[in-house]
């Protein structure tokens, strides 16, 4: 690459890094305004099969329903959140075989 380019590349990578901090502090005032934005979900837990079971810790659902797309989804969201997520007020978490899946009401406090 000549000297030119080079220097004009990283003006160039100069100017997205501060137009990437502006949109970044604009969607947080935005958000300041209107609230967090609500996730879309990717899975609908009422198509999933549940089926009760009692632990250590009282009685739960759990689910083992690899056929379902939706459960597919799940997975791989409690994967992206460490094992465990909050949905609408029912704590999921993914058992240690990676296969099952656990959900109980979460007590509001």
């Amino acid at each position: 690459m000549t000297e030119d380019l080079t220097v004009f590349l990283e003006d160039l990578v100069d100017f997205l890094n501060g137009q990437e901090a502006s949109l970044v502090k604009l969607r947080v005032q935005i958000e300041k305004l209107t609230g967090p934005q609500k996730k879309a979900w990717t899975w609908e837990p009422s198509k999933i099969s549940w089926n009760k079971s009692q632990g250590t810790k009282g009685e739960y659902e759990r689910s083992e329903d690899v056929n379902s797309l939706d459960f597919k989804a799940m997975l791989k969201d409690l994967a992206a959140h460490n094992g465990s997520l909050i949905r609408d007020c029912i704590f999921y978490w993914t058992f240690q075989n990676g296969s099952t899946v656990g959900r109980k009401k979460r007590e509001v406090k």
